[in-house]
């Protein structure tokens, strides 16, 4: 068993080191004054995505009975890697299941459970992010962690809910670092609040669109008079942003191989009373704001939405006397204004990536550079996203 010594950063982040080892220091993860630069979010530049308004934090956890937790993994060289948890609300899960629909945007990936969730219609643990080849270790230990709850004692079958982000050009990947304890603990931390973005958690090795990405999080609020549902999301608007960086997809005509290829997994989460088969056309509708911000999803890309909503009426349940139910759901043309706070709060949560991931060197000396914030700006205003 690997023992560790945690060290929580104000930022919420927790980096890990392993005793026995030379650990890496967490300034030299990143560049120059970097290490002491608090990042901003995107509307912290004064840059806007969309309409609607944001939740009060402008983070699934807007969504009640939501919660996000981060085990951070950083050790030597070559680790850069960890585990998100999102819990759909604060009870037994496998008790008292989420209704959720899983959406493939393209299937290259690794997204454990999906077959059930779609059979059933339900979601009946957390939802786990790790990397790509740690997938099924996350997994097992999901399982553990499930039958270990009380009230499932009696439990003999569970549909883990894992997806995957990869890692591998900054992380170590191949050395599948992720261990049970590390599962424990991002479960175990998961809290209401605001989300830590950026480096953290299944984020900590990932890119964005040829920046250093990670981690991000936004959500929408609809007004009152169109049901005042939240639609939260864990995962630059108008301007050529990455054109003008130059770095984009098939730069100058570039082979596809040459860049493009990854995974992105986004958990939609809302408070709107919906059925599975409405989450799967919420789910629809994130890979639009997938899309705005320029991605392709390109052959080697694994791209997955995960929808579920945490409406008390419509949990399903693990065991019921009655051999009928009834549920009062929206109607299906209500769904119109969930769909486009979906849209806006996937592409805001994706630039909250990029603006808040920092510099990381990794895996065999490889760097991946944060996006500079003053050149975003500066274009942005060239631009007239941002008015002074």
């Amino acid at each position: 068993m690997r023992h560790a010594t945690l060290h929580t950063l104000a930022t919420g982040l927790v980096v890990i080191y392993a005793m026995g080892h030379q650990p890496f220091a967490l300034d030299s993860l990143q560049s120059g004054n970097q290490a002491k630069e608090q990042r901003p979010r995107l509307r912290e530049l004064g840059i806007t995505v969309g309409v609607l308004p944001p939740g009060p934090l402008n983070a699934i956890t807007d969504v009640q009975g939501v919660r996000v937790g981060h085990r951070t993994i950083i050790e030597g060289g070559s680790i850069r890697t960890g585990v998100t948890a999102i819990l759909p609300h604060e009870g037994n899960v496998f008790q008292q299941k989420v209704p959720a629909a899983i959406v493939v945007g393209n299937g290259f990936g690794k997204l454990v459970g999906s077959t059930q969730v779609e059979e059933l219609g339900t979601i009946e643990t957390p939802v786990l992010l790790t990397n790509t080849l740690s997938t099924f270790a996350v997994a097992d230990a999901l399982v553990a962690y499930t039958l270990r709850q009380r009230g499932n004692e009696r439990v003999r079958s569970v549909n883990p809910v894992v997806a995957e982000t990869n890692d591998g050009y900054l992380n170590d990947i191949r050395a599948r670092y992720v261990r049970r304890e590390d599962v424990y603990a991002a479960i175990k931390a998961a809290e209401s609040g605001p989300v830590a973005e950026g480096c953290v958690g299944a984020g900590t090795g990932t890119r964005c669109l040829g920046w250093k990405g990670g981690i991000d999080s936004a959500s929408r609020r609809l007004p009152e008079s169109l049901g005042g549902y939240t639609v939260g999301v864990l995962t630059v608007a108008g301007a050529p942003v990455g054109k003008e960086l130059g770095r984009y997809y098939l730069q100058e005509f570039q082979t596809p191989r040459e860049g493009g290829d990854g995974s992105c997994v986004l958990v939609v989460a809302t408070d709107a009373p919906l059925d599975a088969r409405q989450l799967k056309r919420v789910a629809k509708r994130a890979l639009l704001g997938l899309a705005a911000v320029g991605s392709p999803m390109t052959h080697g890309s694994g791209d997955y939405v995960i929808a579920f909503s945490t409406a008390a009426e419509v949990r399903i349940p693990y065991t019921d006397r009655e051999r009928t139910r009834s549920r009062v759901l929206l109607r299906d043309e209500a769904l119109s204004p969930l769909f486009q706070a979906t849209r806006e709060a996937v592409e805001e949560a994706i630039l909250n990536s990029l603006t808040k991931a920092t510099t990381v060197t990794g895996h065999q000396g490889r760097r991946s550079e944060a996006l500079p914030i003053d050149r975003l700006v500066e274009i942005c205003e060239r631009h007239g996203l941002i008015k002074r």
